[in-house]
């Protein structure tokens, strides 16, 4: 099997934009909808966007810095964005806005967000591969790429794969702070 680890990709060429609407099974008895609901929408989301980015199959690694900024409503039409942020060997990080609306389109806001990390899966040997690098084109894609390595850094950290000594960009960017 060829591995795509010597294409550099957009962040256009992978990004999702999903849509629900938000029914009775998927809210809590205060009528709103239930955030694993929203986690498992989030997933999808963000899964499909690594998968295309990727080329392969892809998993679950890590989810982190979920916001639950507003609640959204029984009825409300709930929109994802997911873009892929940053490729590192053989995984990518993506990033996931959440927002919700009237059924007429009117008054989008912005209700959650949150990073996710998948890890491309060769599909006979089910081990990681190699995955295409992310280039940038937008500032806002270019601050969000250069900000994951920091965030990548945290999450080494929390999960005890590195010393906190050790976190290069962690250390720069709050010297510069």
């Amino acid at each position: 099997m060829t591995h795509m680890s010597d294409n550099v990709k957009e962040v256009s060429q992978s990004l999702v934009e999903m849509t629900q609407l938000v029914m009775p099974n998927d809210t809590n008895p205060l009528g709103n909808l239930m955030g694993g609901n929203l986690m498992r929408w989030m997933d999808i989301a963000a899964g499909i966007c690594a998968g295309r980015h990727c080329e392969a199959h892809v998993v679950t690694a890590c989810v982190d810095h979920v916001s639950f900024e507003r609640s959204i409503k029984l009825g409300e039409v709930v929109t994802l964005k997911a873009y892929a942020t940053r490729a590192f060997n053989t995984s990518v990080e993506i990033f996931v806005e959440v927002f919700a609306s009237n059924m007429k389109g009117g008054r989008s806001t912005k209700c959650n967000h949150a990073y996710f990390t998948f890890v491309a899966i060769d599909d006979e040997s089910k081990r990681p591969i190699p995955i295409p690098a992310i280039e940038p084109t937008s500032m806002e894609e270019k601050q969000r790429f250069e900000a994951a390595n920091r965030r990548r850094e945290v999450r080494l950290i929390i999960a005890g794969r590195m010393e906190a000594k050790d976190a290069k960009e962690v250390k720069a960017y709050f010297a510069n702070s």
